[in-house]
């Protein structure tokens, strides 16, 4: 609705640099003030922890780099991520081709392990951060967007004096956290500019890069099935989609960020049995993957329903055809019922209460009921 009032006027670059520097002065001098509205929070956390190690803004950065032997050892930990990555990283070279931004990826530590794009050696700000082995955790460099991104667990935006020391605050850059088939960090996508124009755009470039890498390395897990996962009037084979792996006994192997938020699934915990997160018998799912049945709505034992196509994989064991250690083929009106039971008993009767449970109406449960 249009009110007639002047929409906010945005700040403009040199006002956004000024009330970044007023937020600097007042946090960093733990000195009361009004940070600049448009200052995250998580930056002035990350400024906290800097000072809480005994950093001082003044202080000049070595930008050191690690050991050899562990320049080493996190390049071979780190293979599968960076396979995973190439093919990411060439993209955004050209998603960023006339900006002067470059790609950084370094491991949960924060050791660069792969930089590309337009990287001019002979300026030392470039030189200092875009080579293997130099360590960016906010320990080593302060507040950027590495450290920040690895401390806080999510995609972030930093810009000039939005840096913790004076020596970073050339640089603008976007980072976006990358997590394992596991749930675990596992390292973060940088993207970075040198006195270069402020590019917000970048936050959502790096988040999508980094979903991708992570249905990559996904993928890669090896698996028996391969579920892709959606709510129920989406559209399947999209980069958001759940993506989960089966072994041949139906226990999840490897899930995407997506599918752990949709499954409920604990990261760095072993992942369950998928008969222990669907309602409905794990060899069915393998069924509809061999008849080629395509994505079909199926129920979760929270009461929840997601669109789940079941794909072959194609990995054989010992030249055996997929297939679970179950028995399976019960029929899914089989086990619609018995959900719908189950719910009536829970509700001690109360159909209508089941129904609300269910996410349906009362009659659709009498007429499931009366079917069985």
């Amino acid at each position: 609705m249009h009110t007639g009032l002047p929409a906010p006027a945005s700040p403009t670059p040199q006002d956004r640099l000024a009330g970044i520097e007023r937020a600097r002065q007042a946090l960093l001098e733990r000195a009361p003030g009004e940070p600049a509205p448009w200052l995250p929070p998580w930056i002035g956390r990350s400024w906290r922890r800097c000072l809480d190690l005994g950093l001082q803004p003044q202080q000049r950065v070595q930008f050191e780099a690690v050991s050899a032997p562990a320049v080493k050892r996190a390049i071979e930990a780190n293979q599968s991520l960076l396979r995973a990555a190439a093919p990411v990283i060439r993209s955004l070279a050209r998603a960023m081709a006339d900006t002067r931004y470059f790609a950084i990826l370094t491991d949960a530590q924060g050791v660069v392990i792969d930089v590309n794009g337009p990287i001019d050696r002979q300026d030392p700000s470039a030189s200092a951060i875009a080579r293997v082995g130099v360590n960016l955790s906010e320990q080593a460099v302060g507040t950027t967007a590495i450290g920040a991104t690895l401390a806080e667990g999510l995609p972030v935006w930093l810009h000039r004096g939005e840096h913790f020391f004076d020596d970073t605050s050339v640089y603008s850059c976007a980072g976006a956290p990358l997590f394992g088939p596991d749930g675990q960090c596992i390292g973060m996508l940088d993207l970075t500019g040198i006195h270069v124009p402020e590019r917000p755009a970048l936050k959502h470039l790096v988040t999508q890069s980094a979903r991708s890498i992570e249905n990559a390395l996904t993928l890669a897990q090896p698996h028996h099935l391969l579920l892709r996962l959606n709510w129920p009037g989406r559209v399947l084979g999209e980069d958001s989609d759940g993506l989960v792996g089966l072994d041949a006994d139906g226990r999840i192997t490897a899930a995407n960020r997506a599918a752990i938020d949709m499954l409920n699934l604990v990261p760095g915990q072993d992942w369950p049995h998928a008969c222990d997160v669907f309602a409905v018998p794990t060899g069915a799912l393998f069924d509809a993957a061999r008849q080629q049945r395509g994505a079909v709505e199926q129920p979760l034992w929270c009461g929840l329903r997601l669109q789940v196509l079941a794909q072959p994989s194609g990995v054989q064991d010992g030249g055996a055809s997929i297939h679970p250690a179950s028995n399976y083929g019960v029929p899914l009106k089989q086990v619609e019922s018995a959900l719908i039971r189950k719910a009536v008993e829970d509700a001690q009767g109360n159909v209508a209460e089941a129904a609300r449970a269910l996410g349906i109406s009362r009659a659709t449960v009498y007429r499931k009921l009366e079917r069985r």
